[in-house]
């Protein structure tokens, strides 16, 4: 198990250019599995749960080619159906959650999937009914193997059905989206997932030779084709990086400027970091912070205490919450941060609280941050990453805090951040990898 030893108090300065999107990397990687063509991806992120998914494809016999650092090709004209019983696909794609969005692409072009109950962070439950109930609504047949906790996917043919989603879930709208291009007939997703991310797949097949429309809306309307070919496509910046940065630089009084954010595709991330208090300058597609000695929690209009709660987009994404929350700690007010997707994701605020940050955990979904500014740095402290996003939360503690903090099992970090520690040293901050 990895660790990160750091030593806070060091303000950063200069540019830093964002991954492409872990989200969307994932999805779209798992939509080469629809064509026998070959499909070149561009702006690939370096990171654990991308490289897992892209090992798992070439276990299955798809053609993987790296171009340049973040660049591939892929052709899945010979893919390995048996591949999918064997105990190491199980074990493997068992690891990655993203690994569920194999289902929609195999079953659409061949009929037939199997996947074990997936991984992925440890932040409550992360059930798949709004995956399956929507393939099923396309004719797809579903067996549960209790023993082996494998799910068996069976169809001759789907076939296109109207459909109205339970929840607006992304992974769930990604699935059923790639399942409905090559059903027969026209397929309709009420409530669907509309985040940028679905988006850019839903143009991505397209290009395809899919045919989808209602693209950025809740409904999305598919008519079936025969088949799809090869394209090219590229990658997003990381939103939640981006938003990882701003709140970074803020917290740890630094001078940074984020370059080629996509910033049209940021809804409304800088505008919550501003009801914080915080600075965001846009400069073209380029964000700039500048150092901030301290900023101020704004109030509702009534002068009632602020509220940032995650939504479905274009509401705020969830998994930026435990950012705003430690960044809070040092601002000067208090917040409500309400999560209400996941009931574990607040759970690690008690090593904030070791750290001498001011919070009070309401429930599984609520915790109010009391922020005291400067007044009272964060102490170091030595603490365990539970989940990708609260690891990155508590990485830019460690840099505010006074002293050296350790951090454990930073995989959690590296599934979802390329090179933090190298990239951020870059800037002047002072992070070992043991």
């Amino acid at each position: 198990m990895s660790s990160f030893v750091i030593e806070g108090g060091y303000r950063l300065n200069g540019e830093i250019i964002p991954q492409g999107a872990k989200n969307e990397a994932l999805e779209v990687i798992c939509a080469v599995l629809l064509t026998p063509d070959k499909v070149t991806i561009h702006n690939i992120p370096d990171i654990l749960d991308v490289n897992n998914l892209i090992q798992l494809l070439r276990d299955m016999r798809v053609k993987v080619e790296r171009i340049s650092v973040d660049t591939y090709t892929f052709q899945a004209d010979d893919v390995d159906l048996d591949y999918l019983n064997t105990e190491d696909f199980l074990r493997r794609s068992a690891s990655l959650r993203g690994s569920v969005m194999i289902v929609g692409p195999l079953v659409a072009r061949f009929g037939k999937a199997l996947i074990p109950k997936p991984g992925g962070d440890k932040i409550g439950r992360r059930r798949l009914d709004t995956h399956f109930v929507g393939i099923q609504h396309l004719g797809a047949t579903f067996n549960y193997d209790a023993t082996r906790q494998v799910y068996e996917i069976n169809a001759k043919q789907l076939k296109g059905a109207y459909m109205l989603l339970d929840e607006a879930s992304i992974t769930g709208t990604a699935n059923i989206l790639m399942a409905s291009v090559l059903a027969e007939g026209t397929t309709t997703i009420y409530n669907a997932a509309c985040e940028p991310y679905l988006q850019q797949l839903s143009a991505m097949l397209n290009r395809m030779g899919a045919h989808i429309s209602g693209i950025g809306s809740n409904l999305l309307t598919i008519e079936g084709v025969k088949e799809l070919h090869g394209t090219e496509h590229t990658i997003l910046p990381d939103m939640i990086e981006v938003g990882s940065f701003i709140g970074m630089a803020a917290m740890t009084g630094s001078d940074i400027t984020i370059k080629n954010t996509g910033y049209d595709k940021l809804g409304i991330i800088p505008n919550a970091f501003r009801r914080l208090g915080i600075t965001v300058e846009q400069r073209g597609d380029d964000i700039h912070i500048p150092t901030h000695d301290s900023y101020e929690i704004e109030t509702f209009i009534d002068g009632s205490i602020m509220t940032i709660a995650d939504a479905p987009w274009p509401g705020l994404t969830p998994d930026l919450l435990s950012v705003f929350l430690v960044v809070a700690t040092q601002a000067v007010g208090s917040v409500l941060i309400h999560q209400k997707m996941f009931e574990s994701r607040l759970f690690f605020v008690d090593k904030l609280i070791d750290m001498g940050a001011q919070i009070i955990l309401c429930d599984p979904h609520r915790a109010t941050v009391i922020g005291l500014g400067h007044r009272f740095k964060l102490r170091a402290s030595t603490m365990v990453s539970p989940d990708i996003r609260a690891g990155i939360a508590l990485l830019i503690a460690a840099m505010s805090a006074e002293g050296t903090s350790r951090i454990h099992n930073i995989d959690q970090i590296d599934r979802g951040y390329q090179n933090i520690d190298l990239r951020l040293n870059q800037l002047g901050a002072r992070i070992t990898r043991l």
